[in-house]
């Protein structure tokens, strides 16, 4: 594979590596970005790379939860520009996805697109002109429901609980939205993602020329202090630093059945323009 300067560009301002590394590291993994993070990783000591400048998209999240607080919905509902997603008929198209599953009680996208949104989405084009789209929906149900959608509507998270009261769901969805942990508890975590880090801690430790049992130390603390740094469970609670969720949680009664963390266009890839560059190339016949 061709390694270009774009693709040695992004992997330095990813990492903030030199460029001559990142051509180098990019080279021997055959152009795979990941993988040459993952080595930059490993040989740089770099603790973690920024996520790629392409991921975006704008849009908004609607929200919807049960009187009862036996259930919610959260949705994410995607636009071309910001300017768009601030539409106020696009605000309560968002907010009519979030009801709708609700009212249904299905988080099924075909379905739901299927039974009118599709037509009600086709309309908003027509009228703003710009392509929309309902990009996912998750309803979520359980003894004690507890949501928070941050006050510009692009992050939001839903919290269930055995136990508790909803106003302690809420508090710790405001921390899932701000805090972004991965799992519940470390227990929870990907294998294929702790033996990634695993591998980076090995062979950042290595570079330290200690002896094996103390490698193998170090990378039992780093490790650990990862999995936690990952973990709602283990994390300092977001309105009391001084105490873990799982302290907040023993004191209440209550246990974390999970959680669902949405931020807008997260995992979205979208090819930014040089818009300058676009205008010169219309303007010479090219475009």
């Amino acid at each position: 594979m061709a390694i270009t300067a774009a693709m040695v560009k992004e992997l330095r301002e990813r990492t903030g590596v030199g460029m001559m590394d990142c051509k180098k590291a990019l080279d021997e993994t055959g152009g795979d970005m990941e993988a040459a993070i993952d080595k930059l990783r490993k040989e740089s000591g770099l603790k973690a790379a920024k996520k790629a400048g392409r991921t975006a998209a704008e849009g908004l999240l609607g929200l919807k939860v049960a009187d009862d607080n036996g259930s919610a919905v959260i949705a994410e509902v995607n636009s071309e520009t910001d300017f768009a997603a601030r539409n106020d008929k696009f605000i309560a198209f968002v907010q009519q996805v979030a009801d709708t599953a609700f009212e249904q009680q299905t988080d099924d996208l075909k379905a739901l697109l299927d039974g009118g949104l599709e037509a009600a989405r086709e309309a908003l084009v027509q009228g703003i002109g710009e392509n929309m789209s309902v990009r996912r929906v998750a309803r979520i149900e359980g003894p004690v429901v507890g949501a928070y959608l941050h006050a510009d509507s692009k992050k939001g998270a839903v919290v269930t609980l055995e136990g508790g009261s909803p106003e302690l769901a809420r508090d710790l969805a405001m921390h899932v939205v701000a805090i972004a942990p991965q799992v519940v508890a470390p227990a929870d975590l990907d294998p294929d993602v702790l033996a990634r880090e695993q591998s980076i801690f090995e062979a950042q430790a290595a570079e330290s020329g200690k002896p094996p049992e103390i490698v193998a130390k170090m990378v039992e603390g780093r490790l650990t202090k990862f999995k936690a740094e990952v973990s709602l469970l283990e994390q300092p609670f977001v309105k009391d630093g001084d105490k873990r969720v799982k302290q907040l949680l023993s004191e209440a009664g209550a246990k974390c059945l999970g959680f669902v963390r949405y931020e807008v266009g997260e995992g979205i890839e979208r090819e930014i323009t040089d818009f300058a560059a676009e205008v010169a190339a219309q303007a010479r016949g090219q475009g």
